[in-house]
């Protein structure tokens, strides 16, 4: 039992570490725009940033219309609404090509989005709608919803809608994406999705020796070693009351407590040992 105990707090210290590791990382580091930009679908409001390889007076920064419309250099109106980027650019190319330049090169950044926005549900400390300001990864949003809370669960899922109707779940493994930092998991967020979180088991402490019915009770804020041995059904008639053991693994380390009082608030994972009297 001790090695359990000693072995789920180290993962949760390990998580939470983690998590403010990568987090940290991802707020002062830069998205990777051309990955994300690929599979973005533009809509009215977007500001695009679009540059041709070769032709620095071609580079425009330009807001989509409630229409879908642009206007670019040497072409005109183009149509990009409700397309991808990847697919954008493709379709000014061709335009280029048709008697202005030899087999351009067109890129495609999205600089900002209007309106986009994602629901963030379960538990996250700041859950809601969270509106996107440009090309976000899922830790990224993960950042922006406060980070995850204590009794999230171990996994992710993104919901988001296909082009041409129908929806598509991602499920994302918490231990990978924050844990072990795993690049896959970090999936673009592009808009109109809904990143759902899953609740974890509830946070218990453990009663063991001379109590009516040892095992594993639910802790809320403010438990105490009374509250706790009243749920294990109170003491046997061979309780040594006075002698009383809190057991607490804190950094790894184990933290024995002796002749703890009825009044001695408890932790998630503690484990209360109820001795047998000698008498």
């Amino acid at each position: 039992m001790e090695t359990y105990f000693s072995s789920s707090v180290d993962l949760k210290i390990a998580r939470l570490l983690n998590t403010v590791f990568v987090l940290l990382l991802c707020y002062f580091s830069l998205p990777i725009l051309p990955a994300i930009a690929e599979d973005y679908q533009i809509g009215s409001g977007d500001v695009l940033s679009i540059t041709v390889y070769g032709y620095d007076e071609l580079k425009t920064k330009v807001r989509v219309s409630e229409t879908g419309t642009i206007e670019f250099p040497l072409i005109g109106t183009v149509q990009l609404g409700g397309i991808k980027t990847s697919a954008a650019s493709r379709k000014i190319e061709e335009m280029l090509s048709e008697g202005y330049i030899v087999k351009p090169q067109v890129q495609i950044y999205i600089e900002e989005f209007k309106s986009k926005k994602v629901a963030a549900l379960g538990p996250f400390n700041k859950p809601g709608l969270i509106e996107l300001s440009g090309p976000t990864t899922l830790l990224e949003l993960i950042s922006k919803a406060g980070g995850l809370q204590k009794d999230a669960g171990e996994t992710i899922t993104v919901t988001r809608e296909e082009v041409g109707g129908g929806q598509k779940n991602i499920t994302i493994e918490v231990k990978k994406l924050i844990d072990e930092g795993d690049a896959a998991s970090n999936i673009p967020i592009l808009g109109g999705e809904t990143i759902a979180v899953a609740k974890g088991e509830p946070p218990v402490c453990y009663l063991t020796g001379q109590v009516k019915k040892p095992g594993a009770y639910p802790w809320t804020k403010n438990s105490n070693v009374l509250k706790m041995v009243s749920l294990a059904g109170g003491f046997t008639g061979m309780a040594a009351e006075s002698r009383i053991k809190l057991v607490r693994v804190t950094n790894g380390k184990k933290q024995v407590m002796e002749e703890v009082g009825m009044d001695t608030l408890v932790q998630p994972d503690d484990v209360i040992e109820v001795p047998e009297s000698f008498f």
